[in-house]
């Protein structure tokens, strides 16, 4: 055997022993492990107490909500505008001796915690000067698994969809001043003329788009699964400010046909309510 061919024999055998050593099912090498991916940052929601001469500021937060960064960031850039409101007005007014001092006052408040659906309700007011503050309300509503807020847009998408739900709204919102109404006891014509205005304003604020529906609650059964919507109304939307807020259920039945696909899985399923 010439010294060429000798060499080329070995460099052979070394091939066929290196790609013999990983038998047939071998896993391959094992290479590093990808690196996890960090867990959000928890925010933390600190309740803020304020006190000057011009202005008084008290914000609370549930502590359960910081597990949830971006919703976090959401209920306090919420409460830091309504705050920066509430301080440009004092700068504005200036030092007024004997006035009293502006105030705002916001809660957060927890209303559900759930693997699917997490709601906050943020209530308050804000004065300003006047006769009364003026209401705050806000409703977060937030999806969990996709880690972002839903929508009365979202939930609905279809137009005639808000048709249907401002129908059920308005009924109730009718009824529910009626019984008010006859409850104060006014002769005929006062009677009439209350209902008259305050009619009107209900008729304005439900006017079937998602803008006039865009606070809501989720209404969840023992098994999660939700069996009506709470629509929240503020003063002044769907009645006088001495109405205060106003609230309207609507049944799951009612909303099912027109949500969106991707959301009717949450809601729990029943026959329909009878006509009103």
């Amino acid at each position: 055997m010439t010294r060429a061919q000798l060499i080329g024999s070995t460099l052979l055998i070394g091939a066929l022993l290196s790609s013999g050593c990983r038998r047939e099912g071998d896993a391959p090498p094992a290479t590093a492990p990808a690196a996890p991916t960090p867990a959000p940052a928890t925010v933390e929601l600190k309740d803020v107490v304020e006190t000057t001469p011009d202005y008084v500021i008290g914000i609370s937060y549930p502590p359960s909500m910081a597990k949830y960064p971006k919703l976090a960031n959401e209920l306090r850039a919420f409460a830091d505008r309504s705050r920066a409101t509430l301080v440009e007005a004092a700068k504005e007014r200036g030092t007024a001796p004997g006035a009293s001092p502006y105030d705002l006052s916001l809660s957060f408040t927890e209303v559900l915690d759930s693997p699917t659906l997490v709601a906050v309700a943020a209530d308050g007011s804000s004065y300003t000067g006047g006769a009364h503050g003026a209401p705050i309300l806000e409703r977060f509503v937030w999806l969990p698994a996709q880690d972002r807020r839903l929508t009365a847009q979202d939930l609905v998408p279809d137009p005639a969809g808000w048709q249907a739900i401002a129908r059920f709204v308005r009924e109730q919102l009718h009824v529910a001043l009626s019984q008010r109404v006859d409850a104060d006891d006014l002769d005929p014509a006062e009677r009439a003329d209350v209902v008259k205005n305050a009619g009107a304003m209900i008729d304005a604020g439900t006017e079937p788009a998602p803008a006039n529906f865009s606070q809501f609650e989720p209404v969840v059964a023992p098994d999660g699964k939700l069996v009506a919507l709470r629509f929240v109304f503020a003063p002044y939307q769907v009645g006088p400010y001495s109405d205060g807020v106003q609230t309207v259920e609507v049944p799951a039945a009612v909303l099912l046909p027109h949500v969106a696909p991707a959301y009717r899985a949450m809601f729990q399923e029943g026959p329909a309510p009878p006509a009103g």
